[in-house]
């Protein structure tokens, strides 16, 4: 990566950013802090663009903006998945426009170098006899499937800890088998917001209340303390723990891992995984919480199973059910848009109008993503102001406060690079 310069304000607001209260205005708003977040995050760290279910077969592929690199993630001609950097080695045009397709070969439309699924370079016309097509391939990018998530690296050198991060997740991810499952539908919705923003907005429950189609199931005493929780929520407290008390017992008879791990920050891959009851029927996200999908995932022998949460820093997070699975990418469009998208994923046997009902499977998580957007758009326009000073974070948000530190232990890192190299 190229190293570019950072100002002195940059600086300053890095190295003072108060613990427990929220960011500066600048670091939502800035070009400056946009630059630096592309460099220090996402070309850095490893992300999630997409599910293996979106690339079956060989010459699969979808196709990801991250920040000003488009990236290609394929299945080769072997079944691996492989990402290359959506550039032809000749004058640079992109290769491919499409969302998502099918190809034998990667053809570029400008002047027709085609490549493999492994990106060689194997047909460049009109060029000198010794012309050495060995040496023209596309740029690899890292790339690795955890549980039947795919998540790319742009950096030479990726986190050394993610190897150790996917081995602790996978056994929670393997049992629902979403490497075969079926892409049920995938929605992009660009939030009016800076992606922290979007984050931070996810990593809480403190706003909760303005989520009535969720809240039907998903119990609205996430992130409290027991000593925390207020007089209103302790009747939902109270079924959360018998509810969670019959699920323990059906994970441990089903062999399925549960237990919390939270390693939020203080290391390079920030994680964190938990399966966790749901209300009323506890079987899915639907208003009385019975099953989406008729057919379950994996091997699974009860739809009543709670969800699966998982979060990864820095752009990801996921709910997985005994019935469906929901996967939610964030990636930067400029300092205040952020593409947010979500991908559906069922029985690969599942059948839409006999198995599931769209609509059903998707109401939730479209509602509250819309509803999401809109909070995410009024905090924008509220740090925008000059009067914005940083507020103090609530115990319920202490997930928010590790996400912060987590960031900004990224930035320094980058800046003390940057320093490093300084002629």
């Amino acid at each position: 990566m190229s190293i570019v310069t950072t100002s002195d304000s940059t600086q300053d607001a890095v190295a003072r950013r108060a613990v427990g209260h929220s960011l500066e205005g600048p670091f939502y708003t800035d070009r400056d802090f946009y630059g630096l977040d592309l460099a220090a995050i996402f070309t850095r760290q490893w992300l999630f663009v997409a599910v293996d279910a979106e690339i079956p077969g060989p010459g699969d592929y979808t196709t990801v903006d991250i920040g000003p690199y488009p990236v290609i993630v394929l299945r080769d001609d072997e079944g691996n998945p492989r990402a290359f950097h959506n550039v032809c080695r000749h004058r640079g045009a992109r290769l491919l426009e499409d969302r998502s397709g099918s190809v034998g070969n990667l053809v570029c439309g400008y002047h027709k170098w085609t490549y493999g699924t492994d990106g060689a370079l194997r047909y460049a016309p009109s060029q000198p006899g010794d012309f050495d097509r060995g040496c023209f391939g596309l740029k690899a990018v890292h790339v690795r499937s955890v549980g039947g998530l795919l998540f790319v690296c742009l950096a030479d050198d990726p986190p050394a800890d993610f190897g150790e991060v996917a081995a602790r997740i996978e056994p929670y991810l393997l049992p629902h088998r979403l490497r075969g499952a079926k892409v049920a539908a995938r929605t992009d919705l660009v939030e009016d917001g800076n992606w922290k923003l979007v984050m931070e907005n996810n990593r809480e429950c403190y706003h909760c209340d303005g989520h009535p189609e969720l809240l039907r199931t998903f119990f609205p005493t996430y992130g409290y303390a027991e000593e925390d929780i207020p007089a209103p929520l302790r009747p939902a407290h109270e079924r959360y723990l018998r509810t969670d008390a019959e699920l323990r017992a059906t994970y441990a008879r089903l062999g399925l891992p549960y237990a919390l791990i939270e390693e939020l920050d203080g290391r390079t891959t920030g994680f964190r995984i938990q399966r966790d009851a749901l209300d009323l029927a506890g079987e899915s996200f639907t208003p009385d919480g019975t099953a989406a999908c008729r057919r379950l995932l994996g091997d699974l022998p009860t739809p009543r199973l709670g969800h699966l949460g998982l979060h990864l820093h820095p752009n990801s997070w996921f709910h997985v059910l005994g019935d469906h699975a929901i996967t939610f990418s964030a990636l930067p469009l400029a300092p205040d848009r952020t593409l947010l998208r979500t991908t559906w994923l069922v029985h690969p046997e599942a059948e839409e109008g006999v198995d599931y009902d769209r609509d059903t499977l998707l109401k939730v998580w479209t509602a509250t993503n819309e509803q999401d957007a809109r909070l995410v758009a009024r905090a924008q326009r509220g740090v925008s102001s000059p009067a914005y000073v940083p507020g103090p974070y609530a115990p319920t948000e202490y997930q928010v406060e590790a996400f912060c530190r987590w960031y900004i232990a990224r930035l320094r890192e980058e800046l003390r690079l940057r320093e490093g190299l300084r002629p």
